[in-house]
């Protein structure tokens, strides 16, 4: 599906050129723009200019260039003159991940110690039993997957 042909994307829209956005970077698969509501100055989105709501219907090589531009993008954001003592990179995926828009997108943004961004979870270390069993599970839904 393309882009201009989707309701109600706001992606889709700047896409399209009918949504003002800040643009870093385009080529012909992908977009760079800054975020609206930053995490601190710098915060942009890298998307699939074709509406792809999610992982599952994105194509590996269209993930490799996603990925390719927000790691060209977080070394500029390096040689930058914005605040920026480290990089986060930032994708979630379905909403129980807190996607909002759905129309993939990769955040990528800069970080320094008095940011005040903070991701709080249950981040003990893990039984080695516990590890093996999701391991396991995991291989298996690789293999449900085939080879690639």
């Amino acid at each position: 599906m393309s882009a201009a042909g989707t309701d109600d994307c706001p992606f889709c829209d700047i896409v399209a050129g009918l949504a003002p956005a800040s643009i870093v970077y385009a080529n012909n698969q992908v977009l760079a723009f800054m975020d609206i509501q930053p995490v601190t100055s710098g915060h942009c989105l890298v998307i699939p200019k074709n509406h792809i709501p999610d992982l599952e219907e994105l194509p590996d090589g269209l993930g490799m260039e996603l990925f390719r531009v927000a790691h060209r993008l977080a070394r500029a954001l390096g040689r930058s003159h914005l605040h920026c003592e480290g990089v986060n990179m930032f994708l979630a995926d379905g909403e129980a991940a807190f996607q909002e828009v759905f129309h993939t997108h990769l955040h990528v943004f800069p970080r320094f110690s008095e940011d005040n961004f903070r991701i709080a979870a249950d981040w003990r270390i893990r039984d080695r039993d516990e590890l093996d069993t999701a391991a396991v599970q995991l291989r298996r839904g690789l293999a449900a997957l085939g080879s690639g």
